[in-house]
């Protein structure tokens, strides 16, 4: 994998970048809508290039319990399973395990856990959550990390942070003598943990720069914490992390989140929010949100985003999509989905094109009152 820093906003720390992968080249910012389980709920593979997604992640915890990484091997990986030939970014599923809380044991050398589908027992280690991703043949692989939860002690919070290092060692020391299935390269990131703590932040920041990881992420946010923590923290990491590695803010999230991470100098995204929003009602624009289903759309004819290019929106009114939802049409789900996911990935790529005209700032501060209302009428 190849990153090179196009261009950095005048005005801030935004940035414009390229990836460049076996399955393709990818420019940042992006958002990589979130495939939890070999598909981006409702949408096709030619759906998704429809809307130019350049990248989907795909969940390591959900795959291996079903359909199991052994048989998508059989498939020949990810990208022959589900019919996508761009790039696919693995988390390593250690968020969906400690989130399990009493389903599951953290020790030195991984984490054991019952299945939340039928309550059988797993066990996940930094060695085999690779070995799990190589089989499933992603482009991007993610170390184990355990996800301190918030609020967490500045002792707990410590030697988790000390654990997520050690997993990580391990998993870069194997990363070193593995070899792609599939023939093509795949590539591990290191994460970044420390919960809320400036002093654990920089110190796992630091020790994984020592292991050169192709790319880093930065975990553990958008967990509960306070907006102001997420951003001071996603700042205070990016001015760490090496400007010729990809960084990544994983699980964020809202437009704004967004905006405001691309201005700390952010190259990635994933989050749920505009698929499970879509699927309950809620679409994003330009002008701002807008809970479709309410009853004040009913007559509407107007169409999401009168100047949005997407299909749902060239097709069809508020009115017929609010009416497809509440009669649980899965078409309802389908469009509104689409929209939202188009939405992200348009918000993206004007980021990007403001930040080569070294205008992020002024653009992020005139579209930032509209994208965090509501729309009523």
């Amino acid at each position: 994998m190849k990153f090179k820093e196009i261009h950095k906003d005048s005005g801030s720390k935004a940035r414009a970048g390229l990836i460049s992968t076996d399955h393709g080249e990818i420019e940042t910012p992006i958002f990589m809508p979130v495939g939890t389980q070999a598909s981006v709920k409702t949408l096709s593979p030619k759906e998704l290039e429809d809307v130019q997604a350049k990248i989907i992640l795909g969940n390591t915890y959900h795959l291996y319990l079903r359909p199991g990484h052994e048989l998508i091997a059989e498939f020949g990986g990810l990208h022959r399973f589900m019919s996508w030939d761009k790039p696919i970014l693995t988390d390593s599923g250690g968020y969906q395990v400690f989130s399990l809380k009493e389903l599951r044991k953290i020790d030195e050398d991984g984490v054991s856990f019952q299945s939340h589908l039928d309550g059988s027992y797993h066990r996940f280690t930094p060695q085999n959550v690779l070995d799990i991703q190589r089989s499933l043949g992603s482009d991007i692989m993610m170390v184990l990390d355990e996800c301190a939860p918030y609020p967490s002690s500045r002792e707990y919070a410590g030697k988790s942070n000390q654990l997520t290092l050690k997993w990580a060692a391990r998993a870069r020391e194997l990363y070193e003598t593995m070899k792609p299935l599939y023939g093509y390269n795949q590539w591990l990131f290191g994460i970044v943990q420390g919960s809320v703590y400036e002093d654990l932040r920089a110190i796992s920041a630091q020790e994984l720069i020592k292991m050169d990881f192709p790319g880093y992420a930065i975990g553990g946010l958008a967990v509960g914490e306070p907006k102001e923590d997420m951003y001071r923290l996603t700042g205070l990491c990016t001015d760490i992390l090496p400007r010729n590695k990809p960084r990544y803010l994983m699980g964020v999230g809202m437009p704004e989140d967004i905006l405001e991470s691309i201005e700390r100098g952010i190259d990635m995204f994933d989050c749920v929010i505009p698929t499970r929003n879509a699927r309950n009602g809620t679409v994003f624009s330009k002008n701002g949100k807008m809970v479709i289903k309410a009853a004040r759309f009913k007559n509407d004819q107007k169409p999401i985003d009168p100047d949005c290019s997407c299909y749902t929106c060239r097709n069809f009114s508020r009115g017929y999509i609010r009416h497809l939802l509440n009669a649980n049409e899965i078409l309802g789900l389908r469009l509104a989905t689409l929209h939202n996911v188009h939405f992200y990935l348009w918000l993206v790529r004007q980021a990007r094109e403001n930040i080569l005209n070294n205008s992020y700032v002024e653009w992020k501060n005139n579209i930032f009152p509209f994208i965090t209302s509501t729309i009523v009428d």
